[in-house]
Formats: structure tokens, sequence, C-alpha cells
């Protein structure tokens, strides 16, 4: 079974907004991403400056880990995810699958 990771950059809408983007990022977003099939545990980051992104890592693992990042867009797609507009959205979020090849 392959692992890796989903990373995901993401922002406000405004800095006013921070505090909602946050609670709905974190009580509704991951746990609706971790009720797919192949994605096991979320961390949350904030920058530590005030500035930048905020970073989300969700680990993958599957048979086929395209197969799991398909999941993500088909469930974004057809409106599986309570979407909010605290999120910036212009630019969309970052995101990065990665595929793991190496743990010590």
């Amino acid at each position: 079974m392959s692992r890796g990771v989903l990373l995901v950059e993401s922002h406000p809408s405004s800095a006013d907004r921070a505090d909602e983007f946050n609670t709905w990022y974190e009580e509704v977003h991951i746990p609706e991403v971790l009720s797919l099939e192949g994605y096991i545990s979320a961390r949350r980051l904030r920058p530590l400056d005030g500035q930048g992104p905020y970073v989300s890592i969700y680990d993958i693992e599957g048979d086929d880990l395209q197969l799991v990042a398909k999941r993500l867009f088909t469930a974004a797609r057809n409106g599986e995810f309570a979407m909010s507009d605290s999120m910036q959205l212009d630019p969309p979020p970052a995101m990065r699958f990665l595929e793991l090849t190496v743990e010590r």
C-alpha cells in the first residue's frame, strides 16, 4: 500500500474573517475530507509571523494514490463539501499530492 500526503495552502477571504475561516476549516472541512476513503489524518499549521498561508497536511494511503486524489476532486465536484466564503478562492488554495518515498 502506498502512502503520501495532500499539502494544501489556503487563506481566509479577509483578515476580519480569519476566526470564521479557521472554525469552518477545523470543524467542518477537515472532518469532511477525512470521511473520504484513503484520507487517514490531518494536521493544520499557521504561520508563526501571521503572514502567509495556513497549511494543511492530510496523510493519505491506498493501493492507488491517484484514485485517492480523484476522490477529493469528485467529492468537491459533486457538492459533498460544505464550502465557506470565508476561504479565499481567488486565487484558489494551492494543493499538491505527494507520494512518500522514504521515512526514517
